[in-house]
């Protein structure tokens, strides 16, 4: 990985499985459920976001095995929930559950953040 030194990358993956709070056989579940319907489901390894995909498949890989995409997901993950941390409490998440979903989607559960 060309931009990023050893030191930033061990701050970035721990930051990273600091906020995505959720275990890799949670969020493969909650992306299961939150795209399935009353007439179908989708393939597993369709199912939720391509993000939530991107943000499962890091959680399943050694740090010494990650490509420069991971690092770009997991910078962007680290500052969407920072930045949604910010914005809305806990106890708004639990009234706000289409945000908490979203935030679930990413492997984070505000809820259990707190």
């Amino acid at each position: 990985m060309a931009d990023i030194s050893e030191l930033e990358l061990d701050a970035l993956w721990n930051e990273f499985h600091a906020v995505v709070n959720m275990t890799s056989n949670e969020l493969e579940a909650w992306l299961r459920t939150s795209v399935a319907g009353e007439r179908a489901e989708e393939l597993p390894e369709q199912a939720g976001s391509e993000r939530g995909r991107q943000v499962l498949a890091i959680l399943r890989k050694r740090r010494t095995d990650l490509t420069d995409d991971d690092v770009a997901v997991m910078r962007e993950v680290v500052d969407t929930v920072d930045a949604e941390r910010e914005r809305v409490r806990v106890a708004e998440a639990v009234r706000d559950s289409d945000w908490r979903h979203r935030m679930m989607s990413l492997g984070h559960d505000p809820v259990r953040a707190s």
